[in-house]
């Protein structure tokens, strides 16, 4: 299975495991990550129109120290699903979506007419993130999260995706358990171990319709409780059931 995202430090923290967690459940899945650093759809869809070699290519989880264009890496493979998401600093605004979205959206159609489209829901910011509450006045993660949910699933009714991931979801349903330390790493990015990990979980899930109750993946950049595994296992698994 091949799996392309156009995408940011969010589709990045997003892949980071994921190759390797279908490793370990013996599933073959490659991924590829398009990346610029904060990048909205407003600016995919300039780099769509210039074909500049604007995004750094990252390959399983790592760089591969090379730049492509939009247009290179859609035509370099058959995909089997190709994501698409905001930057996150715009995410709760849908009138910044558009148009760039469904231009995007029937550019990446016409060129890979095969593939399934995915809308990834990213996340809301941490509660107590000084920027989220200074750049757009949300005091609590819950609020940027209820538009950000909106917005996203505007986004997939108005390009008709085949899917959306719900990683903001998921997010929101860990934050609640308050049972799972180091989802976030800075108060907007997730965590290297605990957020990327449950994100991985659930794209893998969700892409490959497989159960990840005992995937045995366990090589995190750092440690993860046992009981954390758990918890996150069955959150994952309950967003997923609601798909």
């Amino acid at each position: 299975m091949n799996i392309l995202s156009i995408g940011n430090s969010f589709s990045q923290d997003a892949q980071r495991y994921l190759h390797q967690i279908a490793r370990a459940d013996k599933t073959d899945l490659k991924c590829v990550n398009l990346y610029i650093g904060g990048c909205p759809l407003s600016r995919h869809y300039r780099n769509m129109l210039s074909e500049e070699n604007a995004y750094s290519l990252e390959m399983n989880g790592e760089s591969t120290g090379f730049f492509v264009s939009m247009k290179e890496a859609l035509l370099s493979r058959d995909w089997d699903y190709i994501t698409l998401q905001q930057a996150s600093s715009y995410s709760f605004d849908y009138d910044t979506y558009q148009p760039y979205l469904n231009e995007l959206t029937a550019y990446i159609r016409h060129l890979c007419p095969k593939a399934k489209f995915v809308i990834h829901e990213t996340w809301a910011w941490e509660t107590g993130c000084e920027r989220m509450q200074q750049n757009f006045g949300f005091a609590h993660s819950e609020e940027m999260y209820r538009p950000l949910h909106a917005a996203y699933a505007r986004a997939a009714k108005d390009t008709l995706a085949d899917l959306i991931i719900p990683s903001g979801t998921l997010l929101r349903t860990l934050q609640e358990t308050g049972a799972v330390a180091g989802l976030y790493r800075d108060g907007q990015h997730i965590g290297f171990n605990q957020g990327r990990y449950a994100v991985g979980l659930l794209w893998y899930t969700l892409l490959t319709g497989k159960d990840i109750e005992n995937n045995p993946f366990s090589d995190f950049d750092g440690e993860i409780p046992a009981h954390e595994i758990a918890i996150i296992k069955e959150c994952v698994k309950e967003i997923a059931a609601q798909k």
